[in-house]
């Protein structure tokens, strides 16, 4: 496909750029296959604005007598206006930005065609795997094996080819046990706990379906995992009504004359539509500007973001618990198991193990837990919360982890090696990036396109020198202690630095963040001298 032919009009002179925190610049707009480039022509300013046009989310046209004007609102929340001189030119690029930010293959996108000097498509790509995990942890081999049973993903379209599963658990046992759960997804193990030998297990839902379907290898699965337990957990994130209309039309969950040492708990928590409209309405109140405070608290609480927030962390809290505290295994799922679940079961680790909390471990964390383990990136990131496209299955399910890590990051300020300002970064790279660490929706369609071959690794190019001191928390100190959330409504708070992170208040915030971290780096250097 040549990008050329979606582009009426490479570039106009005498374009005036308005964006949040500078003042108005008068310059040349260019359009390519993957940018917009505003260079601002005025004496004495090489000022650049280069723009993916993946970032752009909406926009908004309007001719006035000969000129136009465009508004631009774009995935990182930056809301930008080019007023355009000359209506043919101004319809032009309008129709090249519609046409190119929503161009729907994989491998036109611009990760395919970055090609940055300092780096090489022959660089390791990844941080961690199923097969890295196990090898790390020797403690897993007495009871546990890595299993090639989905080599060529024809059990589970969305797992990785490698899973850990228990020892006595055969293939041929696996492959019922994966046509007896929805879309393939058997359960597999996804963390171990060091301190006493218990895991969490994630899989999507049982198919029991109205006649009460059983399948004998998935009761000796589950089974096998709390072998010389007297019980474990199942933590359903339906509600138990929720679950019982999935029983109905087909779908369904652990009986407990089928799965007796198994307890199951419902923790409902919003996926999909809901989630993606509270993040709409919750965007909509961040860009009010009529400063009344009473409406701004309103529209806030009736986004119903924070609640969101509150639900996830207590029921991460709750998976922690069980395993942490009253030394059980816990199998986590909802109905697919490819939102909701990861979002759990990533905050749980963190919760609990201190190797998650460094820079390097956080990273390699979304990789196993995210990436690798079938969330579907392309689908749930398509839009942000300005398009005015019908919904489908946009969902910002790794946003709302983001912002639950930085709730997590916000009460604990030495407990987590990372900075806000990673988060910042990850938050933005889900939608629209450089790289291919979040293309796609599955490891099979990553592998299909040959993402590891023809684009670069985000984690990788996170950890160089320069970028790991960047987003390094120089307050960290190691704890082997868990570190329990308070889920407290007033122990919440609005992710400032992603939701208002262009106004003039929170890039004061971010400057004196900034001028801390400094402080702290220099007192650091001086104790060691």
């Amino acid at each position: 496909m040549e990008f050329s032919e979606h582009i009426k009009t490479a570039n106009v002179e005498d374009v005036v750029l308005r964006q949040p925190l500078h003042p108005p610049s008068r310059g040349t707009l260019c359009i390519t296959g993957h940018h917009l480039l505003f260079s601002d022509r005025e004496e004495g300013s090489s000022r650049q604005v280069l723009l993916l046009l993946r970032n752009i989310d909406a926009i908004e046209k309007r001719i006035s007598g000969s000129s136009g004007t465009i508004t631009i609102k774009c995935k990182d929340l930056r809301v930008l206006q080019l007023d355009i001189p000359g209506m043919e030119q101004c319809l032009n690029i309008a129709h090249s930005i519609e046409t190119l930010s929503c161009l729907d293959g994989v491998s036109a996108m611009y990760p395919f065609f970055y090609r940055p000097s300092d780096l090489s498509l022959q660089n390791q790509w990844g941080l961690s795997s199923t097969e890295k995990y196990y090898s790390q942890i020797k403690e897993l081999r007495n009871r546990w094996r890595l299993s090639s049973v989905n080599r060529d993903y024809s059990v589970c379209p969305s797992y990785p080819p490698a899973v850990i599963v228990p020892q006595n658990t055969d293939d041929d046992m696996l492959k019922k046990v994966a046509k007896f759960r929805q879309g393939g997804r058997f359960p597999v193990l996804c963390y171990y706990h060091r301190k006493n030998g218990m895991v969490i297990m994630r899989s999507s839902q049982p198919l029991t379906g109205a006649n009460r379907k059983r399948c004998r290898e998935d009761e000796h699965l589950l089974q096998a995992v709390i072998d010389g337990s007297d019980k474990g957990y199942i933590i359903d994130t339906r509600s138990n009504q929720q679950a019982q209309q999935a029983w109905m039309t087909g779908g369904g969950f652990e009986s407990k004359s089928s799965y007796s040492h198994w307890k199951r708990l419902h923790r409902q928590m919003e996926r999909g539509k809901a989630l993606q409209e509270s993040l709409i309405k919750l965007v909509e109140a961040c860009g009010d500007e009529s400063h009344n405070m009473d409406r701004w608290l309103s529209k806030l609480e009736n986004s119903k973001w924070l609640s969101h927030v509150q639900t996830a962390l207590s029921t991460a809290g709750l998976l922690a618990e069980c395993v942490e505290r009253d030394g059980h295994s816990v199998l986590v799922h909802g109905s697919e198991g490819t939102d909701s679940t990861l979002l759990i079961s990533t905050l749980a680790q963190l919760i609990m193990d201190p190797c998650c909390r460094t820079l390097e471990g956080f990273l390699a964390l979304l990789e196993r837990e995210w990436v690798q383990a079938g969330h579907p990136f392309q689908q749930r990131c398509a839009h942000f919360a300005y398009s005015h496209a019908r919904l489908q299955q946009e969902s910002p399910v790794f946003l709302l982890m983001l912002d639950c890590v930085w709730q997590l990051w916000h009460q604990f300020p030495l407990a987590l090696g990372f900075s806000e300002a990673l988060l910042l970064r990850l938050a933005t790279e889900a939608y629209v990036s450089d790289y291919g660490t979040f293309l796609c929706n599955s490891h099979q369609e990553r592998c299909a396109l040959g993402v590891t071959e023809n684009t670069h690794c985000l984690f990788q190019v996170l950890l160089r020198p320069t970028e790991r001191d960047y987003y390094s928390n120089p307050l960290y100190e190691h704890t082997e202690l868990a570190i329990w959330p308070s889920v407290h409504p007033q122990s919440l708070q609005l992710w400032k630095g992603f939701f208002l992170r262009w106004t003039q208040q929170a890039r004061q915030l971010e400057e004196a963040q900034e001028e801390i971290r400094n402080m702290v780096i220099e007192w650091g250097k001086l104790a060691l001298s």
